[in-house]
């Protein structure tokens, strides 16, 4: 295990600023027990960053995991994609309630069942399609569009509830970010949200159509997501610029569906939109 109080010159692009844990109202030594126990009794700890009132007060990252190397985010990458839907619905490209059917006229089934024909892309970020089970294995193992194959297995209920976790809707809200833009969701967020925040462009998985994967797939650093936790902190705000509404900041990052179902603690709190 590596650890660093401040490495701001290790940083590419703009580093948050670094502070003490002092300065900052935490005592370190509460931090080192935390760094020791979780050293000792978390199998596969990769890295960690503690941002107190926008300032980096500890850092640490287990071999051979390093500052500078871009990490798997796995469905992290969800809440990157929701960003772009938000930004494009501020810039009036569609809205919340629009229904996912009216965006692909290629895909559409011929008689779509009424519950495909409901399903909005509130109910795709939300992860309320409708779905009694999860359709993102098929779709993935189906044929190359993934969108037509999310189609072809349509909700078995009306869309709104309940909640149930499902990755191909979040690659189909995706989708419609770069159908509508013209931009694959990377080329999308670079100038709105990576070259603001300097973030270095990541990586970022593709499906068989070329378009970014939405649910999966992207790759950052630790001060990268470090970064985009203080952004919706700041309401969407960085350095002076607001680069999406609060609005969307607060319905994004609330409850807006129960998913008391759920047995783990952690997942009985309610879901947002991709949070």
């Amino acid at each position: 295990m590596t650890t660093s109080a401040s490495i701001g010159s290790t940083v590419s692009g703009p580093a948050l600023p670094r502070s003490t844990p002092e300065a900052q109202g935490i005592p370190s030594s509460a931090i080192r027990d935390f760094i020791r126990t979780a050293d000792q009794q978390v199998e596969h700890m990769h890295s960690f960053m503690l941002v107190r009132h926008g300032h980096v007060i500890a850092e640490a990252w287990w071999h051979p995991y390093t500052w500078s190397e871009p990490h798997l985010l796995f469905s992290l990458t969800k809440s990157f994609m929701s960003t772009a839907v938000g930004m494009a619905i501020d810039e009036g490209r569609f809205s919340l309630d629009d229904p996912v059917l009216k965006f692909f006229p290629n895909e559409r089934p011929a008689n779509p069942p009424a519950n495909l024909e409901k399903l909005t892309i509130r109910h795709l970020l939300t992860m309320g399609t409708g779905h009694t089970a999860d359709p993102t294995g098929m779709v993935r193992s189906g044929e190359n569009n993934w969108v037509k194959a999310f189609f072809d297995n349509p909700p078995q209920q009306e869309p709104g509830g309940p909640f149930l976790y499902n990755s191909a809707a979040s690659h189909v809200a995706g989708v419609i970010v770069q159908v509508v833009t013209g931009q694959t969701l990377l080329e999308y967020l670079t100038p709105r949200l990576f070259e603001p925040l300097g973030i270095h462009p990541p990586y970022w998985e593709k499906c068989p159509m070329g378009f970014n994967t939405g649910g999966w797939g992207m790759k950052a650093r630790t001060e990268d997501i470090a970064k985009f936790g203080q952004f919706y902190l700041n309401r969407g705000r960085w350095n002076g610029r607001q680069l999406i509404s609060p609005e969307w900041v607060k319905l994004a990052s609330s409850a807006q569906i129960a998913n008391s179902m759920r047995t783990e603690p952690d997942w009985k709190v309610g879901y947002g939109f991709q949070f």
